[in-house]
Order: C-alpha cells, then structure tokens, then sequence
C-alpha cells in the first residue's frame, strides 16, 4: 500500500490537529505548526529531504515523554502506527522514528546524537521555537501547569547529567533559562538555524536582565541574582 506524499502530509496535519488542537501546555498543535513551517524554511536552506522533515516535524510531539510518565518511546511508537496505517514506506517510518526518539533535550550534560541530516534539521526547529519570546511564553505555560515557581533565589539553576536527573527537576521556570534555553542557540546543527536562533536569544538576555532588573526593585525582595 503507498500514498500521495502530499495527501500524507495532509492526513498527519489532521491527525495531529486531532490529537493536539487543544493542548494547555505550550505543546499543542500551534507549537507543532511552527516547527513545521520552520523545518521547511531550514530543509530548503539545507537541501534536506522535504518529505521526510515534514512528517517528521509534525509528528514529533505526537506522544512526548513529558506527558507520558517519561517514556520517551511512546512518540516513536504512536507515530508508527499512524504511519503504518497511512501506508508510508518502512524505510521513511524507520528514519523518522528514529528522529522522534533523539529529538528531545534530555539534560545540559546528557549528549544527544542526531546522524541525519532531516534529523538535525527537525530538532533545529523544534529548538527554535524553544527560544525567543514564544520559547519565554511556553517556558512559562509549561512551569504552571507543572506547579513550578517563577523564580525562588534560593533555588539554583542545575547542570544535569542524566535524562533521569533532567526528568525529575522540580526548579523554578526561571532557572530553565539556565538550564536549557540559553544552551541551545550554540546546540543548533544547521547553519540556517544557528542564524536565526541569534535575535531570539538575544530577547532572552534582554528578557532577563529586566526580569532581575524589576525583582530587584523593590526592599525586601532578595537581591540575588542568578
């Protein structure tokens, strides 16, 4: 059985907006539009596999390990499945399974290697759209519906060494600066992504400069910045 490669890419589209239209988290179908509309500008750039880096971007957070007690298998395995059923070749679902598996980040001291180019072109947009001032709104999405703190002073930012130590942190939002977002402009893979992830870190910096600037104002408030 095949299929249409643009009637596939239309089906995943429905499929995903489906499961995803109305998520809370800074993870819903919006989050996986942007990656995708960012995939196709840096596959074009990067003279990747359109195809592939398409259904790959849009399937990437189709069952992320966050929401999934940290089974970090169940994206690949869903994603399978509806690729199967669409009647995508092996060799495509094979590959992008295995992008979905090593997409994420899982920690500043844990070493993620991508070994294709459509692989590093999917999580260069997906990094993307991590920073900036969408990646400073998801940060904060995210930190409330996990109960986290905006910023505890006490609390400092921590280098994790294992995807087990990086699942389980309970850090304030602002400490995710830290620990990840402001890592991740020197992580891109691609030349396109490296120019553009540069105004949007650069916000980041300017974000939290008036972020401490503003905690800082007023007495009584601890003068500690991180």
């Amino acid at each position: 059985m095949s299929m249409n490669q643009d009637l596939i890419i239309e089906k995943t589209i429905a499929y995903v907006r489906e499961n995803l239209g109305w998520e809370g988290t800074g993870h819903d179908w919006w989050h996986v539009y942007r990656v995708w509309q960012n995939a196709i500008h840096i596959a074009k750039e990067e003279k990747a596999d359109l195809f592939l880096v398409q259904i790959a971007a849009l399937l990437h957070d189709i069952a992320d390990w966050k929401f999934h007690h940290g089974d970090d298998t169940a994206g690949p395995k869903l994603a399978r499945e509806w690729l199967e059923k669409v009647g995508v070749d092996e060799k495509i679902i094979a590959h992008v399974c295995e992008i979905i598996q090593g997409i994420s980040f899982k920690g500043a001291g844990v070493k993620i290697q991508i070994k294709t180019k459509e692989g590093m072109v999917v999580q260069d947009a997906d990094r993307l759209d991590a920073i900036g001032a969408i990646g400073i709104a998801r940060a904060f999405t995210y930190g409330g519906h996990k109960g986290r703190e905006i910023y505890n002073p006490y609390i400092r930012p921590h280098h994790h060494e294992s995807f087990e130590e990086y699942k389980n942190s309970k850090g304030p939002t602002i400490n995710h600066f830290y620990e990840k977002l402001l890592l991740l402009k020197d992580l891109m893979n691609t030349k396109t992504a490296r120019k553009m992830a540069e105004e949007r870190h650069a916000f980041m910096e300017l974000f939290l400069e008036r972020f401490f600037k503003e905690w800082n104002e007023n007495e009584g408030i601890v003068d500690e910045e991180i």
